[in-house]
């Protein structure tokens, strides 16, 4: 009798925690909690990002690396395919280059390039633009509903103004301090990003922690979510409903998945990049610094292993990043995976090939429903 007593209590309480029509869904204007991570670099194309809006989840562009022109043309892109509420996900981190070591660096990546064909660096300091302020300006003209951040939250003044335009601001945290300072900083929501994502995670400082903050997401996910007031989201590893009932056990309000969408039919991700994530397993990745300068998650590949023999240093970001441009961008014209960032988490068997953002979503909120049920 106590057993079965016990059983009931335990339902009434987890069906409570975990109303896929949460606040957090009233708050942000969608029907499922589940977002779409914005990942830099191309993945995140209009395409995808409305077709998860319009699938009832929150779409992010991932603009960091965007010119401001292009920025306002993709969201014109997103509203023409969808009048859902979407995100803009944009880097606070600075963008001013240190080149202090640069030549020693650009010499051990001309043997790299040597092998694509490419000419040597040039003797020039490394110069990576910064388009912050024309990017939010972008974002804030648009105004597009939600702004994400990666590596820090918004300024004050950044902050009034999007709070001002009524604009919702996520940002992404590592650790409880980080979470904590998202809060005092104005933020709706925060992300709780583990350890397990794929590509450059949200620690706000790395010069403490040179490989980031590493606590896997089922352990942060509960720490933060006992000691902030703002909605959770949990991020890290999560690919289906499972992942996203098991995250709202532990006080998340709503998951974001990043890996789970780039092999979706609308990704921008290369094809041999999602070739590459289809043939991974669990033990494929690895964090480097040596394609950005900054702690991320991809899958081993040959540029890794050729970084690593060299014992040579990576330049801070963004610089080593903007050095190895040219690389990155050769190797997808030419399409050898072994010398692309391949940003991925670690559930990559869980990936499945020809299957839309909707049909994503669709089976990610049966799957979680099923389990309630």
């Amino acid at each position: 009798m106590r057993r079965s007593i016990f059983k009931k209590s335990n339902r009434e309480v987890i069906g409570m925690k975990l109303k896929l029509d949460n606040d957090l869904c009233r708050q942000f204007g969608i029907r499922y909690p589940v977002f779409q991570a914005g990942m830099a670099g191309g993945p995140t194309t209009p395409e995808l990002v409305a077709a998860v809006s319009k699938a009832g989840g929150l779409g992010t562009l991932g603009a960091a690396y965007m010119e401001p022109a292009a920025i306002r043309a993709a969201i014109a892109d997103i509203r023409g395919r969808t009048s859902a509420p979407f995100a803009v996900n944009l880097f606070t981190a600075s963008m001013e280059d240190d080149n202090r070591r640069t030549a020693e660096v650009q010499r051990t990546l001309d043997s790299i390039r040597d092998e694509l064909g490419l000419p040597p660096a040039s003797p020039q300091a490394v110069q990576t633009p910064d388009h912050f302020e024309r990017q939010f300006a972008e974002v804030l003209e648009a105004g597009v509903p939600v702004i994400s951040t990666a590596f820090g939250v918004l300024s004050p003044r950044y902050m009034e103004l999007a709070k001002s335009a009524g604009m919702k601001v996520v940002a992404m945290a590592t650790t409880l301090q980080e979470a904590q300072e998202a809060e005092r900083a104005g933020c709706d929501a925060v992300v709780a990003q583990g350890s397990e994502a794929g590509g450059h995670r949200g620690t706000f400082n790395t010069d403490d922690r040179p490989m980031g903050a590493n606590i896997g997401t089922f352990a942060l996910v509960p720490q933060i979510a006992d000691r902030v007031s703002i909605p959770v989201i949990a991020a890290g590893g999560i690919m289906d409903g499972r992942g996203m009932v098991a995250a709202m056990v532990l006080g998340a309000q709503a998951v974001q998945m990043g890996t789970r969408f780039l092999t979706a039919t609308e990704s921008g991700a290369h094809p041999a990049y999602q070739a590459a994530l289809l043939a991974s397993t669990e033990e494929s990745t690895v964090l480097t610094k040596a394609f950005s300068g900054r702690p991320a998650r991809g899958i081993a590949n040959a540029f890794v292993r050729k970084w690593d023999q060299t014992g040579v240093e990576p330049l801070p970001f963004p610089t080593q990043n903007t050095a190895t441009r040219d690389i990155r961008s050769a190797a997808a014209r030419q399409n050898q995976a072994g010398y692309m960032s391949l940003w991925a988490g670690q559930a990559t068997r869980m990936l499945k090939p020809g299957q839309s953002a909707a049909d994503i979503m669709e089976e990610t909120v049966r799957q979680a429903l099923e389990i309630l049920e």
